[in-house]
């Protein structure tokens, strides 16, 4: 006799799950075409993953009530139910099974796993709602192709940065050094993959030969992915003159004068010479390589002296400009300095005695400073009375002084 469910229903001998799995893939076949309820009960995330990685996808329960949850593909095939995998992809694994979550990881993701993936609750009415599985494609190459590997100072020149193959498509930054640059970018789509070319012109200068010139891909699915050329420019040269004697001081008769000439370029100036503008070299003068040597100076070598240097790219020059002056110029100049500072330094020593001679005399008169007495009527203090007084008072005879003053 068979036995039977609380509900009446007959259960298969030999084990009830395994018998019951057929029963349960036709309830999900007819759960795919149940409408999709509101899910207010479920939760769930969408999921975005680098080509390659894993993806994980949770089915979660708010108020659980041991209903079965079951999580489906997009072809609404049926990966987990509970925690059972009728679905043969084994990439799919279970990570975690309870009454109020399902928790799948999907291993090795690929762009035909992106999609929509749906959690379904077996409530009454039943209840889905669904994640989003999003697949990035980091670019497959990163390529900066130059049009010309060398170029001149002042031309324009065109780099081109390619990335291929991503998803979503790329965004290329330019940098020159450490300075950004602006270029102009176009996007290809083939099937579900951009590819992304940028273009830059660039007008270089002697100040950009050996300078970098960098491609940096902006993309959600890598991080510092970047490519770099050194741009190589050519120059003509850069001329300097420089006087090695007389090292400081005037350039005067007699005298000798010394003068280098030092050039940098790329590539390195091949051609050097000096030269007098507007006038013949004197013939006293001596030409060394880059050196240029006068052993006496005389008024007659007056004059702006060049040089010139040149390469592949063009010339430049530098100009000294000479002025021959008197055997005793500047002698004169040091003698009156000198006259100068001996009259500056005796009008110092004046001035500074005559202010000690002041504060000296005004300490003396503060310190002796005269007090004055007068002495008159001596001996009128002891007289009886006025008459008495006035002849006893000193100085009251007649060839005697009426009054005395000392200064002590």
């Amino acid at each position: 006799m068979a036995a039977r469910s609380q509900h009446g229903g007959p259960v298969a001998n030999g084990g009830g799950a395994p018998a019951l799995l057929p029963l349960l893939l036709l309830l999900l076949s007819a759960a795919s075409i149940i409408p999709r309820g509101d899910g207010q009960n479920l939760v769930t995330e969408d999921v975005t993953v680098v080509e390659g990685d894993v993806a994980t996808i949770s089915c979660r329960v708010k108020n659980s009530d041991d209903s079965v949850i079951q999580l489906l593909n997009p072809n609404r095939q049926t990966i987990y139910f509970r925690d059972f995998r009728p679905l043969k992809d084994s990439r799919f694994q279970l990570v975690n099974f309870s009454n109020s979550e399902l928790r799948v990881s999907l291993t090795n993701v690929s762009i035909s796993d992106e999609g929509r993936y749906f959690c379904q609750l077996y409530t009454d009415p039943p209840q889905e709602i669904y994640t989003t599985i999003t697949v990035l494609v980091p670019p497959r190459n990163l390529v900066i192709d130059i049009q010309k590997e060398i170029a001149v100072e002042g031309e324009e020149i065109e780099l081109n940065c390619t990335a291929m193959a991503s998803r979503p498509a790329t965004t290329i930054r330019w940098f020159k050094g450490n300075k950004e640059l602006t270029g102009k970018s176009e996007v290809e789509q083939w099937s579900d993959m951009y590819t992304v070319t940028s273009q830059l012109l660039l007008k270089v200068g002697r100040e950009d030969d050996g300078v970098p010139v960098i491609c940096l891909v902006d993309h959600p699915a890598v991080k510092d992915l970047q490519t770099q050329r050194y741009l190589e420019v050519m120059y003509k040269p850069q001329v300097r003159v420089s006087q090695n004697y007389p090292v400081q001081g005037l350039t005067r008769e007699g005298e000798p004068l010394e003068l280098t000439c030092a050039a940098y370029g790329k590539p390195q100036p091949t051609d050097m010479r000096w030269l007098r503008v507007d006038d013949e070299m004197p013939q006293h003068v001596v030409v060394s390589g880059s050196n240029l040597l006068i052993s006496n100076l005389n008024k007659t070598d007056n004059g702006t002296y060049r040089c010139e240097a040149s390469n592949a790219v063009g010339k430049s020059h530098a100009d000294y400009m000479l002025f021959v002056y008197d055997s005793r110029a500047g002698e004169e100049g040091a003698i009156r300095s000198v006259d100068h500072a001996v009259v500056g330094g005796v009008v110092a020593v004046v001035v500074f005695a005559m202010l000690c001679l002041l504060i000296i005399l005004g300490r003396y008169f503060a310190r002796h400073k005269g007090t004055y007495f007068t002495h008159e009527a001596k001996g009128a203090d002891d007289a009886a009375d006025a008459d008495t007084a006035i002849i006893n008072a000193e100085g009251g005879q007649n060839n005697s002084e009426e009054k005395k003053e000392y200064f002590i």
